[in-house]
């Protein structure tokens, strides 16, 4: 009874949660730097606008859809327990009607104002994470961050095709640092987070394989991650200002991921999962700012 009356208490705010703002933020943002990477000039403003309401609502339905499939899960973790759809605040028909919605004008969005492209693959993304990734992956897998990293790392190629309406190999290198990024920064999570997932009995890798694996992971991701994110250089696609922002930002990072394999700090894990998002966010707004300001070693040869 007490989930039947909160049914009626949901207001905007509720609705607004369900799509994860946060999450969509950070996924917005770096489906616009491939679009403004993929052009040496800006690209139209309106391409920019609608590509990232497009990718941005996309987005948004398929967090919805999360919410609604892992709502029963949600309810057992301290994490999620709040969340409108275990509080009873929304029921599910009425957030999967909200998703469907959100879905219908995002497709409207790509396919009359950007392209066909690009509305495929933010489908296919959508369809990726909402269903591939919450219904099978989560449950079945502790690679399921790894396999459905996939999804989460395709704006920068959906922010790529809006613009030029082709996949580009830049864009796949892109896709690449955000799908290596994906572990460590998950598991980090994971580790903090472990009697959650072990209550929910949700295979994740500390559940699975333990803490002390787990750690061993995310160092080797993270060795992994440093070493891609010089590609962009050595391709050309980016000069010394990202160069020197990619090999600072990974030292910062291999040192947080050293420190989480040999301290078993109880706090760590959370800031190493937060200062991942600070990672990401400064890398990519350092291509941004090198794709603008071009520095080259030969600007300091005379």
């Amino acid at each position: 009874m007490q989930n039947i009356s909160h049914t009626n208490q949901a207001n905007w705010q509720d609705y607004y949660e369900l799509t994860k703002p946060r999450v969509v933020v950070l996924i917005v943002f770096c489906g616009i730097v491939g679009m403004l990477l993929s052009t040496s000039a800006l690209p139209p403003l309106d391409v920019v606008f609608f590509g990232a309401l497009g990718i941005g609502l996309s987005a948004s339905s398929a967090a919805v859809i999360n919410h609604v499939l892992d709502a029963k899960i949600d309810e057992k973790m301290t994490r999620t327990k709040n969340r409108p759809l275990p509080q009873g605040k929304i029921s599910q028909q009425k957030a999967l009607f909200f998703s469907l919605i959100l879905c219908v004008i995002s497709m409207l969005i790509l396919l009359f104002r950007i392209n066909l492209l690009t509305a495929i693959l933010t489908f296919l993304s959508l369809i990726g994470y909402a269903v591939i990734y919450t219904v099978y992956l989560k449950r079945t897998t502790p690679q399921n961050i790894v396999i459905g990293g996939a999804a989460g790392a395709a704006p920068p190629v959906l922010g790529w095709t809006a613009v030029t309406g082709e996949i580009h190999s830049d864009a796949l290198i892109l896709f690449l640092i955000i799908f290596l990024w994906t572990p460590p920064h998950f598991w980090a999570l994971a580790i903090a987070r472990k009697d959650d997932y072990e209550k929910a009995n949700i295979p994740m890798l500390p559940v699975t394989h333990g803490n002390a694996f787990t750690r061993l992971f995310i160092l080797n991701y993270t060795i992994l991650l440093v070493g891609i994110t010089i590609l962009p250089y050595q391709t050309g696609m980016s000069g010394l200002i990202y160069l020197v922002t990619a090999i600072a930002s990974g030292a910062a990072f291999l040192w947080y991921a050293i420190k989480l394999k040999k301290d078993e700090d109880i706090e760590l894990p959370m800031r190493v999962f937060r200062f991942s998002i600070h990672y990401l966010t400064i890398l990519f707004t350092a291509l941004l700012i090198d794709h603008y300001l071009p520095l080259r070693i030969s600007d300091f040869l005379i």
